[in-house]
């Protein structure tokens, strides 16, 4: 029969030695982490979780999504299972607090980074605007559009509300910013109608000592003091007025910096005639701008011809296989030079010989 009186020591197994083993197989969770739990408790201001540790874990409401939830209900359900992010380490009654926000901001990032790679045109409502420019929401992350890249003629605060489509022009998660631009957007698809060499109309917007800014259907493109007349200007001012109207020919689409370069010296049928005679210019533009086109084909037929120049002078480089086969003695000649070795054995005196 086994004595049930043994003690502590003599079995060699205490109540801390058991307390141990437990600890030494309970989950440990550390915050950071993303672990499964299941909602059992839903209360006004936010949850209890049970992701297998020693006591519930908790998640406030304001940790439930990365938009605004007025109510819990909006996002869980009793005894759903789904992920969770470990936002606090134990407190002093040993709960953990969890949060939902922090998994879907890191997706968020991750997506936009995707997007911006991808360089997508992405589409969103303006919520609010400051002195600077106007925010939004791209996947739930804040966005902000500077000033100098909204292409509208409304004031900012008319834009409250409004959808707008949009390019990245920066994603930092580090730094937390999301930067994007409506002219980049507008300029890119306006480009898809728009080619090199191609005569517009368009409306000076602003005029600056280096060039005037011409609205061309909604975007704004450059035609810079160097680019409006063969003859020298001291100053755009001294050829355009704002809201004059123009005729210019687009000579550059930069769509990766949203920018359209334009034109009217390529339109001069003589030098100065821009400062001279602009009626003159805008009735032969289409012209000049025919022999622009057949200019720059031109051009690009040579640098053409001479690329394929240069690719069939470096094969010629290269003999062909057949040449090379032939400054290769073939074996039968090798073999011809080898004497046999009876031939060998001849020139060998026996040794009785010795």
């Amino acid at each position: 029969m086994v004595n049930q009186n043994l003690t502590a020591t003599e079995i060699g197994f205490t109540h801390e030695d058991f307390a141990a083993l437990l600890d030494k197989y309970d989950y440990h969770f550390s915050p950071g982490d993303v672990v499964p739990g299941t909602v059992f408790s839903i209360e006004p201001r936010g949850a209890l979780i049970d992701i297998g540790a020693k006591t519930a874990a908790y998640i406030p409401i304001q940790e439930m999504s990365i938009n605004r939830v007025d109510s819990p209900e909006e996002v869980l359900q009793s005894n759903e299972t789904r992920e969770f992010f470990i936002l606090t380490d134990e407190n002093e009654d040993g709960q953990l607090t969890l949060s939902i926000r922090r998994i879907e901001y890191m997706r968020a990032w991750e997506r936009v980074r995707q997007l911006q790679a991808e360089d997508a045109t992405v589409r969103s409502g303006v919520f609010a605007t400051n002195r600077g420019g106007a925010l939004v929401r791209i996947e739930g992350l804040r966005g902000f559009i500077p000033g100098s890249h909204i292409s509208t003629r409304k004031p900012k605060e008319e834009l409250v509300g409004e959808d707008l489509p949009l390019k990245f022009l920066e994603v930092d998660e580090e730094r937390n910013r999301l930067v994007l631009s409506h002219r980049r957007a507008l300029v890119e698809r306006k480009m898809n109608r728009l080619e090199v060499g191609e005569v517009v109309i368009g409306t000076v917007r602003g005029i600056k000592p280096y060039g005037a800014f011409i609205d061309i259907g909604g975007v704004s493109g450059l035609l810079h003091i160097s680019e409006i007349s063969h003859e020298h200007i001291d100053t755009p001012h001294s050829v355009f007025n704002v809201n004059d109207e123009v005729k210019v020919m687009i000579i550059d689409l930069d769509a990766e910096r949203g920018r359209i370069s334009l034109s009217t010296k390529q339109l001069e049928p003589e030098p100065g005639d821009m400062i001279k005679n602009r009626d003159l210019v805008y009735d032969k533009a289409e012209e000049m701008a025919a022999k622009y086109r057949e200019q720059l084909l031109a051009k690009q037929q040579v640098a053409t011809a001479a690329a394929s120049t240069a690719e069939v002078v470096a094969d010629e480089d290269i003999p062909p296989a057949t040449e090379l086969d032939e400054d290769i003695p073939l074996v039968a000649a090798i073999e011809t030079e080898i004497p046999a070795a009876t031939e060998i054995e001849e020139g060998i005196p026996a040794a009785i010989e010795e």
